[in-house]
């Protein structure tokens, strides 16, 4: 009997010692929680929230109004300045491609007058023609084909109307006055033309 008193004595003392190391370890928890809690607040009190004001807002607001203003306005000069300098170069770069047409009428125009056979004149302008029409092709411009055809509005336009010379040619284009020409498949020019009736 008395091993078993010994023994509960053994656990009761046990309890207590387990019992104060838990509160000495609470002890030891609770002060280092109250200084994190007291920074927080400290760090809460150090930095308020500020609102900004409604004129700050407007002023804000204003600000960013002008800048998207400023740069609105300068995109649309610089696109528009693009634009310009495209039209130029691509005149340019047309323009420099016919040169070689021109120096060949410019070649042509001399030998006229020196001239004696008539034969090689006509030549040298088919010729000439000839490599006109195959620099036209080359940028997409075709000729619009009238004579003989359907009187169409979408591609001739009417000078005058004759007396057809056969039932056939009722209205019918019986002649051009001004060729038509094609742009990518887009009219360019019209053509002008005579239509019987």
């Amino acid at each position: 009997m008395a091993k078993k008193s010994e023994k509960a004595e053994n656990q009761q003392n046990k309890k207590i010692e387990v019992e104060e190391t838990m509160k000495q370890e609470e002890a030891q928890e609770q002060p280092d929680q109250q200084p994190a809690s007291e920074e927080t607040e400290v760090e809460e009190k150090e930095e308020p929230k500020k609102e900004p004001t409604v004129e700050e807002k407007l002023a804000e607001l204003q600000d960013r109004y002008l800048r998207l203003s400023a740069e609105y306005d300068n995109f649309r000069k610089r696109t528009l300045k693009e634009k310009i300098d495209l039209q130029k170069s691509a005149n340019a770069y047309l323009l420099e491609a016919i040169l070689p047409v021109a120096d060949d009428f410019d070649r042509a125009m001399q030998s006229v007058d020196e001239a004696k056979d008539i034969k090689a004149v006509k030549e040298g302008m088919k010729l000439i023609s000839g490599k006109f029409s195959a620099f036209l092709n080359q940028h997409g411009v075709k000729e619009i084909g009238a004579v003989n055809k359907k009187f169409d509005t979408d591609l001739h336009e009417a000078i005058t109307k004759i007396p057809a010379p056969s039932k056939k040619l009722k209205g019918k284009v019986v002649d051009v006055v001004q060729k038509g020409y094609f742009l990518n498949e887009k009219v360019l020019r019209f053509s002008k033309v005579v239509i019987g009736e």
